[in-house]
């Protein structure tokens, strides 16, 4: 069976990941998922920021960092600190978070 093949007859999301980037546990598939966490926090950050109302620069001047810090967030661009991304999310935001280990 080809790639196409597989991807058509799977059965759940995971089956076409492991097609298209390999069993978990492999680097592709490892890269691949960092990729996808950063995105998810990213758009969650976007949008509560535009729940809140709050342009990129009004949001870093309320946690003391940089716009283009928050920036490069949003866009899933660098890496975040467990403390800054509750400083940014609590304190800049008025959000509550919680972290979930599986």
């Amino acid at each position: 069976m080809n790639k196409k093949e597989v991807i058509r007859n799977a059965k759940n999301f995971d089956e076409i990941l492991d097609v298209q980037y390999g069993k978990i546990g492999t680097k592709k598939r490892d890269e691949f998922e960092l990729k996808a966490q950063y995105f998810i926090i990213s758009e969650v950050l976007k949008e509560a920021r535009r729940e809140a109302k709050m342009t990129q620069q009004q949001l870093a001047e309320k946690v003391g960092t940089k716009k283009s810090y928050i920036s490069r967030l949003e866009n899933g661009k660098c890496d975040i600190q467990l403390s800054t991304l509750y400083r940014i999310f609590e304190d800049g935001l008025g959000k509550k978070i919680s972290l979930l280990v599986a």
